[in-house]
């Protein structure tokens, strides 16, 4: 795992400041660091050798010819296939590195190469005769890429963008975005925050000729609308097997001291219980509880699991104090982000790099399998006839309710009106934080000037590319295209790399993601059961008591923590000084807080939301 940075065709009197870009990057390679330039190009990189420690791997890297150069982040999974593929054709190495890989298959092949690769990335290749730059992204976004490109020509891209404002490029927040941040918890590509700062979406490829416009390509996209493979149980149940447990041990490839995260659940048993098996010593595994809240905590499953597969565990229990981490999680995250679970993570993180270098985790079980609640509610919203829902809106209008945000007259209202909604906005509003609220959050001058829509057009953009899909399916991409690359995922990357450890998700396999797409939803979704042929895949693995527990999420008891021991913490945050009231309301967000402190409405997600987009605006004018 690594940091890159680079700048081509960089117009004369905008200088690039590479030694403070280098500086904001370390955290993500902590052990070297590199630089390449040429009349055209700047490449920079900061590394975490985790393959290959030797010089062999050391970025820039250049092709045996000198016409190629590459800056690369993360790990080529399939590299000894490739490479062996390459060799029959010519090609010799001079290190065992998965990033000589890249540049020699380059080399060979150009894009057409890229696009075998699999694993999780950001790269970019120079190629210094013709002149062009390509970046490329790995398919489920595991890896950041963002860029900024100007109208005379030239070009920055980085792995944050901190990165980018540390290097010189002058910015400032772009309010019309501020809809979807404020609806969805994030901003997803190819927009950001930023003004005139990009992100590539996952799965594409982009290419830059020097006094060209940049063109942008998919060369992957999850098909959740494909045919459905008629197969038996039988049969998807080895396959299954087969698939995770391959995926398992090609991301246990490491030179340096590998783990795993272990919460008790499901999918991170499995992963725990097949490294434990291809393993000859003990998988170093650890794991994070809350003392004092049964609902946050894991910790008696994850040593369950621990003991099973005679594990060298190590766990961790939070208190409030850990709330401390906000502003480095600010700053990693580049802005705001909605999902407060990126508190526990950057602590299990932290706790596991105390050990080792890389860990497996389970991220992507739930995606790809139904694991989620929301995902089996919206497939049985569009099995309720719509003269039903007709008839229980005509009934609940008659009814008066006390007023109270907690009366059940007024959250049957809601839910008979979610449930009337089309399925991607009904989705939403089981996931958002202000959708219907927007006009009563946002200060009224600001209100004209964005889409107040922004959140719903997106999510029905999204619900688009899933065609004709069932409505199961359709619920699956939505989230697989939503949720995953924008939350889920960048969590996961900001936390571990913030101590640079880094985490591998073998559930994001590309052969099990296309696989399990293509299975029907009874394979994935059976009565109220949930990943239905996962479980029946590892049945014998997996403890029966884990096998058979309830879903429990992964995230802090902040409700409770924002009504006692941070609770003035987050009054002073929300003082009469605080800079986020030039963009929201401070009575509609002290209402938020009352109502949350006396127990009226729990809305712990939204003063997460707008805490962190406090913090950062208070940090914004020293990253740049």
């Amino acid at each position: 795992m690594c940091g890159i940075f680079g700048s081509v065709f960089t117009a004369a009197g905008d200088p690039v400041d590479i030694e403070r870009t280098l500086r904001v990057l370390r955290h993500r390679g902590p052990d070297s660091r590199g630089v390449f330039q040429s009349e055209d190009a700047v490449l920079a990189h900061t590394r975490l050798a985790i393959v290959d420690l030797s010089e062999g791997g050391h970025q820039p890297m250049a092709s045996a010819d000198g016409r190629y150069v590459t800056v690369f982040n993360g790990e080529i999974y399939n590299h000894h296939d490739l490479r062996r593929d390459l060799e029959s054709r010519g090609a010799r190495f001079r290190s065992r590195s998965d990033t000589e890989v890249i540049v020699e298959g380059y080399a060979q092949g150009g894009e057409r190469f890229l696009e075998r690769l699999d694993g999780m990335f950001a790269l970019a290749v120079f190629d210094c005769l013709d002149r062009r730059l390509v970046l490329m992204r790995d398919r489920t976004g595991k890896k950041p890429l963002f860029y900024t490109w100007q109208s005379s020509g030239s070009l920055r891209f980085a792995s944050e963008i901190r990165a980018l404002l540390a290097s010189g490029f002058a910015t400032d927040v772009d309010v019309a975005k501020l809809p979807l941040l404020l609806g969805l918890g994030y901003v997803p590509a190819p927009d950001t925050l930023y003004s005139g700062v990009r992100q590539l979406p996952p799965g594409s490829i982009f290419k830059l000729e020097r006094g060209g416009a940049p063109a942008i390509r998919a060369y992957w996209v999850p098909r959740f609308d494909g045919p459905r493979l008629a197969e038996t149980a039988d049969v998807a149940e080895r396959e299954v097997r087969r698939l995770v447990d391959q995926a398992v041990r090609r991301r246990m490839e490491s030179d340096v001291p590998l783990g795993a995260f272990l919460s008790g659940g499901i999918d991170s048993t499995i992963v725990v219980g097949l490294m434990a098996r291809a393993s000859t010593q003990p998988i170093k595994t650890f794991s994070i509880g809350f003392s004092g809240d049964r609902r946050f905590d894991e910790t008696d499953f994850a040593r369950l699991a621990a003991t099973a597969f005679s594990t060298d565990h190590t766990e961790f229990i939070v208190d409030p104090s850990s709330f401390d981490l906000i502003d480095a999680l600010v700053e990693v995250h580049d802005g705001p982000f909605g999902d407060a679970s990126a508190i526990p993570t950057s602590i299990v993180s932290k706790l596991a790099r105390a050990h080792v270098t890389v860990a497996l985790g389970g991220d992507g079980g739930d995606e790809l399998f139904c694991g989620y609640p929301r995902l089996m509610a919206a497939e049985a919203g569009d099995r309720i006839p719509a003269g039903v829902l007709r008839t229980a809106a005509r009934l609940s209008a008659l009814v008066t309710d006390s007023g109270s945000p907690r009366s059940l007259v007024r959250r049957a209202k809601r839910m008979v009106a979610t449930l009337s909604l089309p399925l991607p906005q009904r989705m939403l509003r089981w996931q958002s934080f202000f959708v219907d609220d927007l006009d009563g959050l946002m200060q009224p001058e600001l209100l004209e000037r964005v889409d107040r829509a922004a959140a719903t057009q997106w999510i029905d953009g999204v619900a688009r590319r899933c065609g004709n899909a069932s409505p199961l399916a359709t619920a699956l991409g939505i989230n697989f295209m939503s949720y995953l690359p924008y939350d889920l995922l960048v969590k996961s990357d900001r936390a571990a790399m913030l101590h640079s450890l880094e985490l591998r998700s073998p559930f994001l396999d590309t052969a099990l993601i296309e696989y399990v797409t293509a299975l029907p939803d009874g394979m994935k979704r059976r009565g109220l059961t949930s990943k239905w042929i996962l479980r029946r895949a590892f049945a014998d693995l997996v403890p029966r008591a884990i096998l058979r527990r309830k879903k429990m999420g992964f995230g802090a008891p902040l409700g409770r923590w924002f009504r006692a021991g941070l609770r003035g913490y987050v009054r002073d945050t929300f003082g009469p000084s605080a800079r986020l009231y030039q963009y929201v309301r401070p009575a509609f967000v002290n209402r938020l807080l009352d109502e949350h402190e006396t127990g009226l409405q729990d809305h712990e997600y939204k003063l997460w939301l707008l805490l962190t987009m406090e913090r950062w605006l208070q940090l914004l004018p020293t990253w740049s």
